[in-house]
C-alpha cells in the first residue's frame, strides 16, 4: 500500500518536529516510511525550511495546493483557527485526500497533532492512494 502524507506545521517548525510527526502517524496506521508516495501541504508553506528537507531527505515528491483547492475537500477535523489564518478548514487532511486523489473512506489517519520539543506544532494525515 501507498500513501500520501498531509501536512502542516507552525512557521519554523523544526525538521525533527516534523519526523516525530509523521512518524507517530506512521505507527498509528501500521505502516513505515517506505509506504509514503509524498509529502502535500497548502502552498503558503512553500518555503517553510523543515517541510522542503523531510521531502529531499526522502527523496519524495512535495506537493502544494492553493487554500481554495484545499478547500473545496471535506475533510472530518475542520478547524476555525486554520480557516482564520490559511483561508481553508483544513490543511493536513485536505493535501494528503487531494494528493491521494482519495475520498474521506481512504483516510487511514485524520489529524494527528504534535507538539515538538521546539515549542512548535505540525500537524500529519495519512491517505491512501487510490
Amino acid at each position: 500500500m501507498k500513501v500520501m502524507i498531509g501536512m502542516g506545521c507552525d512557521r519554523n517548525a523544526s525538521l525533527e518536529t516534523l519526523r516525530q510527526a509523521l512518524a507517530q502517524a506512521l505507527w498509528q496506521c501500521g505502516l513505515d516510511v517506505s509506504a509514503v508516495a509524498g509529502l502535500a501541504s497548502i502552498d503558503k508553506k512553500n518555503d517553510e525550511a523543515a517541510l522542503l528537507q523531510l521531502a529531499q531527505l526522502h527523496r519524495w515528491p512535495l506537493y502544494f495546493y492553493p487554500a481554495e483547492a484545499l478547500a473545496s475537500i471535506p475533510v472530518l477535523n475542520p478547524s476555525e483557527v486554520v480557516m482564520k489564518y490559511m483561508g481553508t478548514p483544513a490543511v493536513a487532511e485536505a493535501a494528503a485526500l487531494k494528493a491521494a486523489n482519495a475520498e474521506l473512506t481512504n483516510l487511514l489517519v485524520e489529524k494527528h497533532k504534535y507538539c515538538g520539543v521546539d515549542g512548535k506544532n505540525a500537524t500529519v494525515s495519512i491517505a491512501r492512494i487510490k
